[in-house]
């Protein structure tokens, strides 16, 4: 039973209580004051947001016991066990093209090959995948058949400062489209984790999931950003919530509508790492900002511009950056082609370096190789490793083996927890230098595999009988 405890007001001292003066409430000065709203906003974005349903056909594990036949006879009714099962995911979307082009987060649809778009008005369409780009976790999709399309407009996310109001807009949880107001509680959020380009709005309006993919919504009825992801010990929501901002966005949406189905970006051709306080201490610097030229490749586009081993990066086209994230980010969403103004210091001293804005080069060649028989790749595709490599699978560590690709579904390669992004360095102690190297290694039937393979930062070694 519910028990509603009363406030009790008790003077403390010697003396009698006194009464308190009554609270003075004022009627608002004027009709308006008593309707704002933030309707009229909605009114003007909620057709452009949309619910995406995605799945796909898998074979379901066969279980052992249907080839008994007494389990069979028992159990089986014949002995017949469903070979597939449905795979789902529910997500939001936000279309930005009027001719049915939509957003969406990668992690919505990843790994999924149908997809349906349900609009504000409870049409359902299908739709097409366009884009995949996991390293902003941003995919695009085009949907089929529709007219009369909403879309809504590309803000500027560089225009937000923290206090700002947004909206956010969505289906959390499957329970119908939703919208829920806070605030940009901190910008260029690089530390979260979600994708490569680590740059994110943070707010404070409810996000759950099921809003992934959905609009944040600033107060010009302009699209902010993706809201991607939740800080959550429960699931739910706790005021902490991230979206991936709307400048990098147009440029996912610019390849996709150019025809596009994978995003090229600029290519600096240097390794960074972010400035420490001793770093930033040993170089005379006020404070520990900006990114340490640690290597500058050869006929990189960095070299051309005169970049050196130990500047320090401190801007992209005058836009400050604090660490190797946030450079990241800026140097992401400018266009292949052109030119940037990169800010650098030197001994104490400022300039800037104009650099060409080209796409990493696929030298050598990729040459994917699916490797087949009895090894413990069988079942995994690699390439070799070029620059245009290394920025796709975020492998700046290393300079020789072979990148994993692609590992195919109950392969051997799947089942040893091989995964997608592994450089294999050495097969029995013979180094890998390009993917011949590794189809070679793993020709025929050994009596152990002695792999040595690059995992992230990691480098390890392990022991497989044959």
């Amino acid at each position: 039973m519910w028990r509603t405890i009363l406030p009790v007001l008790i003077a403390l001292g010697g003396g009698p209580a006194q009464a308190q003066a009554p609270v003075q409430r004022v009627a608002p000065p004027a009709r308006t004051d008593v309707q704002l709203s933030f309707a009229p906003v909605v009114r003007k974005v909620v057709h452009a947001v949309v619910n995406v349903y995605a799945s796909r056909v898998e074979q379901a594990p066969r279980n052992p016991l249907f080839d008994d036949p007494v389990f069979r006879q028992f159990f089986g009714g014949g002995g017949a066990q469903p070979r597939e099962q449905v795979a789902r995911s529910l997500g939001s979307g936000v279309i930005v093209d009027p001719a049915g082009f939509v957003v969406t987060n990668h992690h919505v649809i990843e790994g999924m090959t149908d997809v349906k778009v349900a609009l504000s008005d409870k049409r359902e369409f299908e739709a097409e995948i366009v884009l995949r780009d996991p390293r902003t976790d941003l995919a695009v999709l085009k949907i089929k058949g529709a007219t009369g399309l909403s879309s809504i407009e590309l803000g500027d996310s560089d225009a937000l400062e923290v206090g700002d109001i947004v909206l956010a807009i969505g289906n959390p949880f499957g329970v119908g489209q939703t919208v829920t107001q806070g605030i940009v509680s901190a910008l260029a959020r690089t530390q979260a984790g979600i994708s490569d380009y680590g740059f994110f709005i943070q707010t404070d309006a409810a996000i759950n999931p099921g809003n992934s993919g959905g609009a944040l919504v600033d107060m010009n009825s302009r699209l902010a950003g993706i809201n991607s992801a939740i800080y959550s010990r429960s699931g739910g929501s706790i005021g902490i919530g991230f979206a991936i901002p709307v400048n990098m966005v147009k440029v996912v949406v610019a390849t996709a509508k150019g025809g596009g189905s994978k995003v090229r970006r600029p290519w600096l051709g240097a390794n960074l790492q972010s400035v420490s306080r001793e770093i930033a201490e040993s170089l005379g610097l006020e404070r520990p900002t900006g990114v340490l030229v640690s290597e500058v490749f050869d006929k990189s586009p960095a070299a051309e511009a005169g970049i050196k081993r130990g500047d320090v990066i401190v801007s992209v086209d005058g836009q400050g950056v604090d660490d190797v994230e946030s450079f990241g980010f800026r140097l992401g969403t400018k266009q292949v082609g052109g030119n940037a103004s990169i800010g650098v210091t030197r001994g104490g001293r400022n300039f800037i370096a104009p650099i060409k804005l080209i796409a990493a080069p696929e030298t050598p060649p990729r040459q994917p190789v699916k490797i087949t028989g009895q090894s413990p790749f069988a079942g995994a595709t690699v390439v070799n490793i070029s620059p245009a490599v290394t920025e796709e699978f975020s492998i700046e560590k290393y300079r020789e083996g072979v990148v994993v690709a692609e590992v195919a579904e109950d392969s051997i390669a799947a089942r040893l927890q091989v995964q997608k992004g592994d450089v294999i360095l050495a097969v029995n102690d013979a180094k890998i230098a390009k993917t011949a190297d590794l189809e070679k290694a793993t020709q025929g039937r050994k009596a152990y595999w002695k792999l040595t393979i690059g995992r992230g930062a990691q480098v390890f070694t392990t022991v497989i009988n044959g």
